[in-house]
Parts: structure tokens; C-alpha cells; sequence
């Protein structure tokens, strides 16, 4: 009576570790939360007033153009041309509602039922479960732990094959916070430009890159023996950077005949983007630099405490750490959900299992630390060190 393809997903993981939460006593202190990827501070004050102001015109009540708001999209495409040092237009910009939407969006609209689409393992599990239900296989390159888990450009040159429609990347990555050097995501533009297929980019995480981190030059057509434009889709989530999960709100770069298409995708999912979240962020891009910067600042801040923590405590290790997220080697023998489950109910800490981002991964758990501040973070040792499992 459902569908085959539905019917064979997992059910969705963040739920499922919040489900556990009950079984934590509390015996420790307050839990600490660092599963799901959610910002551990209050969004901007002017930001919060021109959501509230927004939220109550009724002019945000009304359907809006599809691919988006065009102060919005105007603002986006002038904070990337900044960015990354190259002209980009509205027109090459697309709104979406969250990043999710966005990646579904591009899937649609570049492969279909029986297509492949080639991701890295560990992968974002969202990404992974959209694929499936719409019927698109999923073909893994498993990055090297040795490597700090970024991509070898050989090894994604030697999966494709001609079924192959699509690379899909997330860098800063989620799980494991790897953040992709410029080099080597233009290594594989490269690629999927020569092999004639499209790289989508996930950049959820970029407003966390440290300090001197060099943006790549993807967009930089000189570089290139073809346009960007025929071969590149970058995704973003407003989320993140902005505090505002709520507000569903993310956005897409890519050619102007690209984004034409997606539009069709978008009309039959939503429609819109919601509109006074849209109208309340435009301006809020550029007023807000500095904000984000020092919050990055502070992000950068809770990783290295993160680091030392964990540096000194017995049966864990760091596999990788970045953006946002720790990919740590937990001490138990036992299966992922399994240790996932007993360290909340035990320590109160609750994290993602490794299990739930591909096969091979039994042995990590993902903390997003960018959810606790330092406080708490150092607080981990005390709850940690007489877990076995």
C-alpha cells in the first residue's frame, strides 16, 4: 500500500537520537546536546526585529515569484560575486526553503529514475535518503581516514561511468567537518567538466571556514576550459549563519538555463520560499558581516577546546575535525546506535552515530560542537572518561 522506495528508508535520524533523550536521568548535569546541526546562539537583533516586522505585513502573505525574492536574490548574487571575485547575477541565483530543498531541487532537475549520482562516504544522510525515494542510484567513494577524509580527485575520476549524472559534494563536509582545499574541489570541477557531468556543491557550512581559509575558484570561468555555468550547481543555507532554521531558507547558484529548470521543480514542491523570512534577510547579508565573522571566530574557538578535550582523553580519538562538526573514534566494540544510545542514557551527551552516514563508519560518532559553548565542552572529559560502551 506505500511506496517500495519510502518504505525502504531509515527513519529520520535526528528523531531517532532525540528519542533517547528520556532515557538520561541527569545524574550528570544538564544534557549536552550535539547531535542535530544547530546554532548555539540567538540570531542577530536586527535580524529577529525584521522577521518580527515581516512576519506581520501582509504583503508576505501572498504567493511570491518562484525562483525567489528579487531584493533577496539580488543580495545573494552581489555577496557571491564579492566572494568569490567574479560577476555573478540574479538571474544565476534560485531561493529555496532550506538547503534540503535546494539539493532535492537540483537531483530533479539534473538526473532521473535510474541515473546515478556518485557522493562520498561518510555522506549526509538527507542527501542519501533523497536520492532513493526518488529512485536515483547512489554510487560511493569512501573517503581515506589517512586523508582527514577529503576526496582523492583519482579516485572520483575512476567511479564515473556512463550512467553517471552527478557528483554530489558537501564541503565544509557533514559529517566529518572536513573542509575541502580550493585545489583539490577545483581538481574535480575539473572532472566533472571533462566527463561531462554535473558537480553539485553543498556549502551549508562555509561562513565557518578558519581563519585565512582561501574560498575555491569554482566560478572562475578563465580557469576553466568551459563555463561554470554548464557543469556547477552550489547550494547554501541561510540556517546556519543566520540563526534561523525555523525560517527554512536556502538559495542555489548556477547558470541562468539551470536555474529555468530547477524553477519548474520548484513551482510543483512549494512554489515559494517563504516570503518574510526572505524580505527580512536581504538587507541583513551585508549589514551583518561582521556578526557572522566573529561568530565564526567563536566557532573556531569551541574547536579548539573541542581538540584539546579529546587530545587527552583515553579510547577517544579525533578522526577529523573542522566546520562545525567533530568525526570522533569512540573506545566500544559495540555498533554505532548502540554506543550512541547508552552515552546519552549514561553521560548525558548526545551525538549522532557514525552508522547512520554509510557502511564502514560503525567505529565514529559525529558531535556537532558548534551546538555547545566552551563551558560544556570542557565539561565532556568528566562524563566521558569511564565509557566503555
Amino acid at each position: 500500500m506505500f511506496n517500495p522506495a519510502i518504505r525502504a528508508l531509515t527513519a529520520p535520524p535526528v528523531a531517532v537520537v532525540q528519542n533517547w533523550i528520556e532515557q538520561y536521568s541527569g545524574g550528570l548535569g544538564p544534557l549536552i546536546d550535539m547531535s542535530q546541526a544547530v546554532p548555539g546562539y540567538p540570531p542577530h537583533p536586527d535580524l529577529l526585529e525584521r522577521l518580527t516586522r515581516y512576519a506581520a505585513d501582509p504583503a508576505s502573505l501572498g504567493y511570491g515569484p518562484i525562483e525567489g525574492e528579487d531584493e533577496l536574490r539580488e543580495a545573494y548574487a552581489d555577496h557571491m560575486s564579492l566572494r568569490h571575485g567574479t560577476r555573478i547575477v540574479a538571474g544565476e541565483t534560485l531561493i529555496t526553503s532550506g538547503c534540503n530543498q535546494a539539493f532535492i531541487t537540483a537531483a530533479l532537475t539534473v538526473a532521473s529514475p535510474g541515473d546515478e549520482v556518485l557522493m562520498m562516504r561518510p555522506s549526509y544522510f538527507n542527501h542519501e535518503a533523497t536520492l532513493k525515494m526518488m529512485g536515483i542510484k547512489t554510487s560511493y567513494i569512501d573517503a581515506d581516514p589517512s586523508r582527514g577524509f577529503i576526496p582523492d580527485p583519482e579516485d572520483i575520476r575512476t567511479a564515473i561511468t556512463e550512467r553517471t549524472r552527478a557528483l554530489a559534494l558537501v564541503s565544509p563536509n557533514n559529517p566529518t567537518g572536513a573542509i575541502y582545499p580550493a585545489e583539490v574541489l577545483e581538481a574535480i570541477r575539473e572532472i566533472c567538466e571533462n566527463s561531462g557531468i554535473w558537480l553539485i556543491l553543498d556549502e551549508t557550512y562555509r561562513d565557518f571556514l578558519p581563519g585565512g581559509a582561501t574560498p575555491h575558484h569554482l566560478l572562475d570561468t578563465g580557469r576553466y576550459k568551459g563555463d561554470w555555468r554548464d557543469h556547477l550547481i552550489l547550494l547554501y543555507s541561510f540556517s546556519k549563519a543566520y540563526c534561523i532554521p525555523g525560517h527554512r531558507l536556502g538559495a542555489v547558484t548556477a547558470g541562468t538555463g539551470t536555474i529555468a529548470e530547477m524553477a519548474k521543480v520548484m513551482d510543483n514542491i512549494q512554489i515559494c520560499a517563504p516570503r518574510a523570512a526572505q524580505r527580512a534577510i536581504a538587507p541583513m547579508i551585508e549589514a551583518l558581516t561582521g556578526w557572522r565573522e566573529e561568530n565564526s571566530r567563536m566557532i573556531a574557538a569551541r574547536a579548539d577546546v573541542f581538540r584539546q578535550v579529546f587530545e587527552n582523553l583515553d579510547g577517544w580519538e579525533i578522526a577529523s575535525l573542522g566546520a562545525y562538526f567533530g568525526y570522533v573514534r569512540h573506545p566500544a566494540s559495540s555498533d554505532s546506535i548502540s554506543v550512541a544510545e547508552n552515552l546519552v542514557a549514561r553521560t548525558g551527551v548526545l551525538t549522532i552515530p557514525g552508522g547512520f552516514f554509510g557502511q564502514g563508519q560503525e567505529a565514529y560518532l559525529r558531535f556537532a560542537f558548534a551546538n555547545a559553548d566552551t563551558e560544556a565542552i570542557s565539561s565532556l572529559p568528566d562524563r566521558l572518561v569511564t565509557f566503555q560502551g
